[in-house]
């Protein structure tokens, strides 16, 4: 029996039952797939580095042996000390997945542009913010509409659509009398095309399991969890598929989503993330995602060994 570690961010948010229900299923599954599947929080750890014992860890003050496979689901949350347990596991050759350097590459949603475009993948034309803000700067070379958003995390509540320079002026007057403007900020070319709409894919080791496009309130562009109206299934396409399987290959993520704009008759990559929810897609797509990653695990761990 394979034996499987989920990460997540803080063990209050698994007992409260806060941004679990994808962990819950792959449980579910794992009963399934003779995986042995456990629940920890980093703050669980203790890292002891040593060339002694690379065949356990502390948890809660215990040694326990390592496991086969070990998932972080923290997303933006991912604090330095839990990038740092999942890097220890990695020394102990642990198979993590993903990666900690995956994870940290696409935290950063402007790192992640930044990679993107250097493979001369399409992504929205992206700033970012440097204080004070020179307002026609920006005009010039993103010009308006445009979208502002935080640096490692675009929940709606994050998320500005600046139709005008005049609104874009009112939004930084916002900013300038509160702690944003100590945060980190990026400005995007606002996609028209895309108003109201935008794709999520899942990837599974470099496979398209499912895509589904997101729709909102016509009041509100912005396509995040929180403001969702409908989802339903969307029909995929060789340059989605490309798209998709292209990001997830050039930021080394075994298993991703992928944001996708409508742009014109094509599309642009909004965001890429390494921890996919599953309640979503799986509501309108018939797809069982954690079957998939368990099937992948396996594969994994027969062609490697």
């Amino acid at each position: 029996m394979l034996t499987w570690w989920v990460i997540i961010s803080a063990k209050w948010e698994w007992e409260m039952d806060s941004k679990a229900p994808s962990v819950v299923k792959l449980i579910n599954e794992s009963e399934n797939s003779w995986i042995e599947l456990k629940v920890f929080a980093p703050e669980q750890f203790d890292i002891i580095v040593t060339k002694d014992d690379r065949k356990s860890i502390l948890i809660d003050w215990k040694t326990v042996p390592l496991p086969d496979f070990v998932m972080p689901r923290m997303w933006a949350s991912t604090t330095y000390f839990a990038l740092a347990v999942i890097r220890h596991l990695e020394r102990l050759w642990v198979t993590i997945i993903n990666s900690s350097e995956s994870i940290e590459q696409v935290k950063d949603k402007l790192y992640t542009q930044q990679i993107l475009a250097e493979n001369n993948l399409p992504v929205p034309k992206t700033m970012m913010a440097k204080f004070p803000i020179d307002v026609d700067l920006i005009e010039k070379h993103i010009g308006f509409p445009l979208v502002m958003k935080t640096l490692s995390w675009a929940q709606w509540n994050w998320v500005f659509l600046c139709e005008s320079k005049e609104k874009f002026q009112e939004v930084i007057q916002i900013i300038n009398a509160t702690s944003w403007q100590k945060a980190n900020l990026i400005i995007q070319e606002f996609i028209e095309s895309s108003y109201w709409k935008d794709l999520r894919v899942i990837v599974v080791w470099w496979k398209v399991i499912a895509c589904m496009q997101r729709n909102w309130a016509k009041w509100d562009f912005r396509a995040n969890f929180s403001r969702w109206w409908t989802v339903q299934e969307f029909q995929l396409n060789e340059e989605i598929e490309w798209l998709s399987i292209e990001s997830s290959k050039i930021l080394w993520l075994d298993v991703a989503w992928v944001d996708l704009l409508f742009h014109d008759w094509h599309f642009k990559i909004c965001e890429v993330n390494s921890s996919p929810w599953f309640k979503w897609i799986e509501s309108c797509c018939n797809v069982n995602i954690s079957k998939e990653i368990f099937n992948f695990i396996k594969i994994r761990k027969w062609v490697f060994e």
